[in-house]
């Protein structure tokens, strides 16, 4: 919104834009300082003054959110609020519209907390990969806690009635104060490195911030991670958080809940072990059953190779196979008479005498035939002999040797000389005639 120079502007046009011109400058801001003149109307709105030694600013908490504080307001109480700023225009005043309140020493408690929580979880320290699962049956549990207070009370209130047979050590510690940090690092070291309990409960009752601050200190927190066993915790109430919940592998919200989320119900053992225990009586019965079934077919079996029970069956099978034996026999004789009977028949009808008779006749019959076929057979393969003879003789070389002819040779190498040119002057020569060979040497050739 712009003033043109000389323009007149009412009153609630004035204050409609210097509450612009506030609640644009100013973004939300956090305000430390003493309450003062606090009136809560039956509106249940809050309104209030934040002063310090030279000025005051008033603030108004509207509902629902005044209901929400974690602390009652009165006069002189120091806070750290976080609000708008606004102009009330019915009255000209600017003031704080708040947010969110809270007592200023728990306010920076709660930065710190916050810092650190992020410092760690950037570390790894609070990943779901770190947690380990609780032991199902845990034997011996250490409590680290004020033996004192009311927590340990109700958790070994709880153990006992869940779970008599666990056993259960107290390692005493101071749970707020500059002192307990360092404590419960020790008893969370000693738990670890001991090697004699299953889990370890780390515990207190409810408190403020402040009182709860010593389960925030980075010494606890780093000593939780280090232990080598379960750790649950169990800080405060159901709405209270601290940095050991998160380290922690299980966070209880109650120490009572944490007790029950330790160890067994003793009932639910009770009624798991009756029903194993029937399931172990049928099953056992059962067994029984087919064990003396297994023993009536051994006994069985037994009788069957007695002795006597054997020769006797050994005696039956042994008159069955002769019975056989000679059924058989008598089956083959039989078999055998009648084939006798027959061939006997056939070689009474056939006289062999007479047939032999036969064949000597036809016999003496053919032996001439025979002669002749052989001699002319003879013949003829002396002629077709006598005619190959003849016709290898006309093509030897040996026949044109005997009409004067005579076959060259060279003496060293035995090749045939059957021209001029392949012999030379002084070369020796062998010629083969019709009744032997010459030994020859060139002269000269001619042609």
């Amino acid at each position: 919104m712009t003033i043109d120079p000389g323009e007149v502007l009412s009153p609630s046009q004035l204050n409609t834009l210097a509450r612009n011109l506030l609640e644009d400058s100013f973004p939300s801001i956090w305000v430390e300082g003493e309450l003062g003149n606090i009136t809560r109307p039956s509106s249940g709105h809050l309104y209030f003054t934040l002063k310090d030694a030279r000025a005051q600013i008033r603030c108004a908490m509207f509902k629902p959110k005044s209901q929400w504080l974690r602390f009652v307001p009165r006069e002189g109480l120091r806070v750290l609020a976080r609000g708008r700023l606004t102009l009330y225009e019915a009255r000209g005043d600017y003031q704080l519209v708040l947010e969110h309140a809270e007592e200023a020493g728990e306010g920076a408690l709660r930065r710190a907390f916050e810092e650190l929580k992020t410092k760690l979880a950037t570390e790894g320290l609070f990943d779901l990969s770190r947690k380990q699962p609780l032991p199902a049956w845990p034997r011996r549990l250490a409590i680290i806690t004020s033996p004192t207070g009311a927590a340990i009370h109700d958790v070994l209130s709880v153990l006992s009635r869940r779970f008599p047979l666990l056993d259960v050590e107290i390692l005493p510690t101071l749970v707020q104060g500059e002192t307990a940090p360092p404590q419960l690092a020790r008893l969370l070291r000693y738990a670890s490195d001991s090697g004699r309990y299953d889990a370890v409960l780390l515990t207190r009752g409810g408190g403020s911030l402040e009182d709860l601050w010593a389960f925030n200190d980075e010494r606890v927190v780093r000593a939780i991670a280090a232990v080598s066993i379960p750790v649950v915790s169990a800080i405060g109430h159901e709405t209270d958080f601290t940095l050991a919940d998160f380290v922690a592998d299980v966070r209880a919200p109650t120490p009572s809940a944490a007790a029950e989320l330790l160890v067994p119900d003793r009932l639910d053992l009770q009624r798991r072990l009756r029903a194993d225990h029937a399931r172990l009586q049928e099953r056992t019965r059962h067994i029984l059953r087919q064990q003396m079934q297994h023993i009536d077919r051994l006994a069985l079996q037994l009788r069957a190779y007695h002795p006597r029970t054997r020769l006797t069956v050994q005696r039956q099978r042994q008159q069955d196979l002769n019975r056989r034996l000679q059924a058989v026999w008598r089956e083959r004789l039989h078999r055998y008479w009648a084939r006798l009977q027959r061939v006997e028949a056939a070689l009474h009808a056939t006289r062999p005498h007479q047939r032999l008779a036969l064949a000597q006749d036809r016999l003496r019959m053919l032996a001439p035939r025979m002669r002749n076929a052989s001699g002319h057979a003879l013949q003829k393969k002396q002629a077709a002999l006598q005619a190959l003879s003849r016709a290898i003789e006309a093509v030897s070389p040996l026949a044109t040797v005997a009409r004067g002819y005579a076959i060259l040779t060279r003496d060293d190498s035995g090749t045939l000389v059957n021209s001029v040119e392949q012999a030379a002057p002084g070369d020796r020569l062998r010629a083969r005639v019709r009744d032997g060979e010459l030994l020859l040497k060139v002269d000269r050739p001619s042609n």
